[in-house]
């Protein structure tokens, strides 16, 4: 290996850090090949990063993953900000985690487009509603591999199941159980003594003045457009709207897109109207099929709630801006993030307290998988739902005669693909919207 690769876990070297220009090419490559959701995404940046170019080690690559994974927002888009920022400081981890957004943000702006432009239409209606049941089999999928990373103990278990119950059967704000499985694992955690502490780990030289510079000029960054936005157009603009939401969204989104999924319909599906739950699936089968971050579904939330309501805009205009100010408030903060901690990565890593709480927070992401699969699967295979309430008790409930024999017959194949067949993400979608178009146009 180069000697670019530090085993101590410690940065690159100015001497071998590699050309800028080097660095753009290959985040461009990362960002156009990223599809099939964070672990192909990271495999993708794995190899370009430590295998071919071998910038970085395999302890210095883990070591930045295992980072980006305790912080809200997309982690994918996290790591390759922190590579290029290993690479080329606070300039690669810019260039690196824009070129790893933009080629899938501007994928989703023309989709998006097309589907609120001609979403009536025959064919995408065909072809969307074979690709609700394939998403049904991929958040499953999700959900065991985030349940078997994080219920390893009886606490985790309990946490999951606690937050399955608050959000399902009591509706309480995503936000809320975050920070209840917080405090749980706070108190009820392994204490920190009988924890060793991890062998090898060591603090980058590190600046509080600098750290501080980071933040001010990240939060002034992050805050520009709706500043702007408040400044020029009327308090009860959508793009305020979207503006406050994704902002406070994204500083809560522990455990990625499918963990907020629930908690942002809830919102904007229930609250804003900006969509319907349908709809909502279908923004999820889009960004699965286009590159970059899962996250990026915000942005489809963002543009139909622009589109729809564009003010003194066009329904076009009002849609892109809407769309540009979701993904604007939704990545900045994954920016602050990794810029502002990874001279301090080290040394937040010793923290026992802190894993004890993040543990914690990563199962009651579980029961916010949990939750959102089975809202998913009433409301796509069900035709008609109704809420019933009951004291504090409020759940969304099916009408069990209106079950779509079709579309659960291919949900069960798109199961079968995952499970059985181990077929990826690109593949399972591909079959379930031939399904689904053929059933629609062929069978009904």
């Amino acid at each position: 290996m180069s000697s670019s690769s530090k085993q101590d876990g410690s940065a690159l070297d100015q001497n071998s850090a590699p050309p800028l220009s080097e660095v753009i090419a290959v985040s461009l490559k990362v960002g156009i090949l990223s599809f099939g959701g964070p672990a192909a995404q990271i495999s993708v940046m794995h190899k370009e990063f430590v295998e071919n170019r071998k910038w970085l080690s395999e302890d210095r690559f883990l070591h930045a993953l295992n980072y980006c994974m305790l912080l809200p927002g997309p982690e994918a888009q996290q790591l390759a900000t922190y590579c290029g920022w290993l690479c080329a400081r606070t300039i690669g981890g810019l260039i690196a985690g824009l070129l790893f957004i933009l080629p899938g943000a501007f994928a989703m702006a023309v989709v998006s487009f097309v589907y609120a432009a001609y979403g009536d239409t025959d064919v995408i209606i065909s072809v969307f509603y074979g690709v609700k049941a394939g998403v049904l089999a991929i958040v499953l999928q999700a959900l065991l591999k985030i349940g078997r990373k994080a219920l390893k103990s009886r606490l985790a278990w309990t946490i999951c199941g606690l937050s399955f119950v608050a959000l399902f059967l009591f509706s309480i704000p995503f936000p809320l159980v975050i920070i209840a499985a917080a405090v749980s694992g706070l108190i009820f955690g392994t204490p920190p003594g009988s924890i060793p502490a991890e062998e090898g780990a060591r603090s980058e030289s590190t600046s509080l003045r600098s750290t501080l510079r980071t933040v001010v000029v990240g939060l002034l960054i992050w805050m520009a457009p709706p500043m702007m936005a408040a400044l020029v157009l009327a308090p009860d603009n959508v793009l305020l709207e979207v503006a406050e939401f994704f902002s406070v969204l994204a500083v809560v989104s522990f455990g990625g897109a499918y963990a907020l999924l629930s908690y942002m319909a809830q919102v904007a599906v229930e609250t804003k109207a900006w969509l319907s739950a349908g709809e909502m699936l279908d923004g999820l089968g889009l960004a699965e099929t286009t590159p970059g971050p899962l996250i990026l579904v915000t942005q489809f939330v963002g543009f139909l709630g622009g589109w729809r309501d564009p003010g003194a805009f066009s329904p076009l205009t009002g849609g892109l801006l809407a769309a540009a100010m979701t993904t604007w408030v939704t990545f900045a903060p994954s920016f602050l993030f990794v810029l502002a901690g990874a001279p301090w990565m080290e040394r937040l890593r010793g923290n026992r307290v802190l894993a004890n709480a993040l543990s914690a927070i990563t199962a009651a992401v579980a029961g916010t998988i949990l939750n959102l699969a089975v809202w998913f699967a009433i409301n796509v295979l069900f035709t008609d739902t109704s809420t019933v309430r009951f004291g504090a008790l409020e759940v969304i409930w099916p009408d069990l005669a209106t079950i779509d024999p079709v579309l659960a017959g291919i949900a069960v194949l798109a199961i079968a693909m995952v499970f059985v067949g181990g077929r990826g993400m690109a593949s399972v979608l591909a079959v379930t919207a031939s399904l689904g178009f053929l059933a629609r146009n062929f069978l009904g």
